[in-house]
C-alpha cells in the first residue's frame, strides 16, 4: 500500500474509533477530535444549536475558542447584547474568549498557538484554511459541527483528495505571496483543486516567510480548496521561537487559558516547539496525490484580480494602461494586514499623500500586529499619508461597518474576496491585489504598479492527474445500517446544480414549512416536472459539483423528504455534503458512473427515469449498475452513525 501524504497523516492523528490497523487515506469517512474549534460572531448561533440538542457543558473547555471579529464596529444595543451574551457563556463554560478589538479570529489562532503545526484545527469560517501556512490542517466546518464538538469533542470528516502543488524557483523583488495566490487562482482556473486539500512543496517554499505562507494558505479558499498546508520546516520553527519571545515580553495578560504558574504560555512555549522538531512530520516519499501541479515563482509578477471574481487576473502593467480610477483602497482582512503587509505599504507611501477623492482604510489583523506596526513607525506613516483607521477586525471585507463601496465606485483591496456586492453595493467594482499595489494605487488615484516589472507569463503545468484508490478490505457495518441497498436510478445531468435549483430561495426562511411542503417544491427551479417523475426509494444521480451555492440545509432535507434514498454525483460541494450527512442523508461520489450516464442519456431531458436499478454493496464498497461495477469510497462508522441516528443533532443527543 502507498504511503500517506501529510494531510492523511494529520487526519490519522486526530481520527478516533478506527479499527486496529486502519490506515487513513483519501475518501475515508472518519470521526475526528480536532485540537481546537474556533467560532466568531456566529458563536451566538452555535450556542442556540448547542442548547437545542440538550447539551449543558463543554466536553473539553480547552478545545473551543471564541473570538469576536466580524461586526465589531456595530455599537447597536442588539449587537452589544449579543457580544455580552457570548462573553458570559464563555465564562460560564470556561472557554477561551477574545473580545472585539483583539483581532481577527484566524490571526488570533496563529498568534496564540491554537493553530499548531502538525495538528488539526477547525473553524466555522471558510478561511480556516489559513492555518495551513503554519503546517496546521485547518479546514472549515458548519455550525452544527461546532455544536457537536462542544458537546462531544468530535465530529465527522471525509478525508479530502489531496493536490500536491510544487512551487519552484524564487520570487522576483517586489513580488509577494499575494501575487502568488492570485496567479494560482487565475492560472489554474478550471476547478483543478476544487474541494481538495492542498500540500505545498518545492524549493521555492524556503524563501517564503510565514506571513506570505499564511496569505497563500488563506486564499486557497478562493481557489476552491478546503485546506492548504505548507511543510513544517526551519522557517516555521524560527517563527514559533520568535513568537515565544514575543509573548514573554508581552506577558500572560490577556491569555485566557491556564498557564503553569511559572509564567509560561500554555501553547506557545519552547518545550512544545522542541517536541514538534523531533516529531519531524512530513509526507511519505511514496505518498499518492489526486493531482500534481507545478508553478514557477520566478514567472510571477504583480497581478490584479477581478472585478467580481478571483479567477480573472490581469498583469499590473496591463492594469496601468487601463488608467482605472479608484475611489477606495483597503489594507484590511485576515489575508493581508499583518506586519509585513503594513510595512510594505508604508515603504511605498512614506512622504506621500493619499490622492484626492480616494479613501484608504487600514485595519491590522490583530492588536498585536497594530502595536508592532506602530513600534516600527509603519502605522504612523500610513496615518500621516491620510489613511483612515479601523479597529482590528473584518469590517469592509464582508460589507460591514465604515468604508464599504457605494454604487458606481471602484475599490482596490488587499482582501480575499471580490464577489459582486461582497464589499458594499452590487453596482460597485472590487479588485484584489497585494498591499504594495493597493498602496501605490491609493497614492496615484488609479490602479497602478508599485514599481517597474517585466511582462512575463505565468509558467505552470499539471504534472499528473491520478485518483488514489479507496482503502482496501471490507467495511464493518454497524447495527441498523444496511449492508446493501437497491433502487432505480433517476438521472439529472446538470453540473454545478446549485442549492437554489434544488430548493428555491423563496422558501428558505419560511420557518413553519413542513417536510411535506419541502418535498413538493424540491428541484422545481431545476425541473418543474421532477416531482412527478420520481418515486419513493429512487436513487438520484447528479452531475459534478452538486449542491454548489448557498449553505441552506433544506437542499438536502427536501430530497430526503421526497423519498430519495441517496444522491450519487460526480462530486459535491463540501458544504452540501456536510449538510446532507448532518441531516442523516447519504451522498456518494462516483464520477465514472456519472460520466457513463452523461454519455448514455445526454442532455435532452432535465430528469430521466433510466429504468436501471443500482445495487450498492457497502461491505465491499462497490456499486453495480447497467452491467458495470464501480468502486465507491468506504462508508465508515462515522457516516453510518449519522444515517442510523438521523443526523448529527440526534447523534449528539445520544452521546452527551
Amino acid at each position: 500500500m502507498a504511503g500517506q501524504n501529510l494531510v492523511e497523516k494529520i487526519a490519522q492523528k486526530y481520527a478516533i474509533g478506527l479499527d486496529a490497523g486502519h490506515i487513513v487515506c483519501t475518501g475515508d469517512f472518519i470521526s475526528i477530535k480536532p485540537i481546537h474549534v474556533m467560532t466568531h460572531d456566529n458563536t451566538g448561533a452555535v450556542i442556540k444549536k448547542f442548547k437545542s440538542i440538550g447539551a449543558t457543558k463543554m466536553n473539553n473547555p480547552r478545545q473551543p475558542v471564541f473570538t469576536l471579529d466580524h461586526d465589531i464596529q456595530n455599537k447597536s444595543e442588539d449587537n452589544l447584547k449579543k457580544y455580552a451574551g457570548i462573553e458570559a457563556f464563555a465564562k460560564e463554560m470556561g472557554v477561551d474568549f477574545y473580545p472585539a478589538g483583539r483581532g481577527i479570529g484566524h490571526q488570533v489562532m496563529c498568534e496564540e498557538g491554537y493553530a499548531w503545526p502538525g495538528t488539526m484545527a477547525v473553524a466555522s469560517d471558510s478561511h480556516s484554511n489559513m492555518y495551513g501556512g503554519l503546517g496546521c490542517l485547518g479546514t472549515p466546518i458548519v455550525r452544527t459541527d461546532a455544536a457537536a464538538i462542544w458537546a462531544t469533542g468530535r465530529t465527522w470528516w471525509q478525508v479530502l483528495p489531496v493536490a500536491k502543488v510544487e512551487l519552484r524557483s524564487r520570487l522576483k523583488p517586489g513580488v509577494t505571496g499575494k501575487d502568488v495566490i492570485l496567479a494560482l487562482c487565475g492560472y489554474f482556473c478550471h476547478d483543478e483543486v476544487l474541494n481538495h486539500a492542498i500540500e505545498f512543496v518545492g524549493d521555492g517554499i524556503a524563501a517564503l516567510s510565514i506571513d506570505q505562507r499564511l496569505t497563500i494558505a488563506n486564499m486557497t479558499t478562493e481557489w476552491g480548496a478546503l485546506a492548504g498546508v505548507f511543510p513544517i520546516d526551519d522557517v516555521t520553527f524560527t517563527w514559533l521561537r520568535n513568537r515565544v519571545d514575543a509573548v514573554k515580553k508581552r506577558g500572560l495578560q490577556g491569555v485566557p487559558s491556564d498557564a503553569d504558574g511559572k509564567g509560561t504560555h500554555p501553547r506557545m512555549n519552547m518545550e512544545r516547539i522542541e517536541r514538534l522538531v523531533s516529531e519531524n512530520l512530513r509526507a511519505d516519499d511514496d505518498a499518492v496525490y489526486a493531482v500534481e501541479l507545478s508553478f514557477d515563482l520566478a514567472s510571477v509578477q504583480p497581478y490584479v484580480s477581478g472585478p467580481d471574481t478571483v479567477k480573472v487576473m490581469t498583469s499590473i502593467n496591463e492594469m496601468k494602461k487601463r488608467n482605472l480610477r479608484i475611489h477606495k483602497a483597503y489594507l484590511v482582512s485576515c489575508v493581508n494586514s499583518r506586519v509585513e503587509d503594513l510595512a510594505e505599504a508604508a515603504k511605498l507611501i512614506k512622504g506621500k499623500k493619499v490622492a484626492e477623492g480616494v479613501e484608504l482604510y487600514i485595519s491590522a489583523a490583530s492588536d498585536e500586529v497594530q502595536a508592532e506596526s506602530d513600534k516600527r513607525g509603519d502605522w504612523n506613516t500610513l496615518i500621516e499619508a491620510g489613511a483612515i483607521v479601523l479597529p482590528p477586525g473584518c469590517g469592509p471585507c464582508i460589507g460591514l461597518g465604515a468604508g464599504t463601496l457605494k454604487a458606481g465606485e471602484v475599490g482596490i483591496s488587499a482582501t480575499n474576496r471580490n464577489f459582486k456586492g461582497r464589499m458594499g453595493s452590487r453596482d460597485a467594482e472590487a479588485y484584489l491585489a497585494s498591499p504594495a499595489v493597493v498602496a501605490a494605487s491609493a497614492i496615484a488615484g488609479k490602479i497602478t504598479a508599485p514599481g517597474e516589472f517585466d511582462d512575463v507569463s505565468p509558467a505552470g503545468e499539471i504534472k499528473t492527474a491520478e485518483i488514489k484508490a479507496a482503502s482496501s478490505g471490507t467495511v464493518k457495518i454497524l447495527d441498523g445500517f444496511p449492508e446493501k441497498i437497491e433502487g432505480e436510478l433517476i438521472f439529472c445531468y446538470q453540473d454545478n446544480l446549485n442549492t437554489d435549483g434544488i430548493y428555491p430561495g423563496k422558501y428558505t426562511y419560511i420557518d413553519d414549512f413542513t417536510p411535506e411542503q419541502q418535498a413538493e417544491v424540491v428541484m422545481e427551479n431545476y425541473d418543474p416536472e421532477f416531482g412527478k417523475i420520481v418515486r419513493d426509494g429512487d436513487i438520484l444521480i447528479g452531475g459534478f459539483n452538486f449542491g454548489s451555492g448557498s449553505s441552506r440545509e433544506q437542499a438536502a432535507t427536501a430530497l430526503k423528504h421526497r423519498g430519495i434514498r441517496l444522491v450519487i454525483a460526480g462530486s459535491f460541494s463540501q458544504t452540501y455534503k456536510r449538510n446532507a450527512l448532518n441531516n442523516g442523508f447519504l451522498v456518494i461520489g462516483v464520477p465514472e458512473l456519472v460520466k457513463d450516464f452523461k454519455e448514455k442519456f445526454g442532455t435532452d431531458k432535465l430528469t430521466v427515469r433510466t429504468g436501471i436499478t443500482a445495487s450498492i454493496d457497502f461491505v465491499n464498497s462497490v456499486l453495480k449498475a447497467d452491467g458495470k461495477k464501480y468502486s465507491i469510497s468506504p462508508v465508515g462508522a462515522a457516516a453510518q452513525e449519522l444515517i442510523i441516528t438521523g443526523g448529527l443533532e440526534n447523534w449528539v443527543k445520544e452521546n452527551i
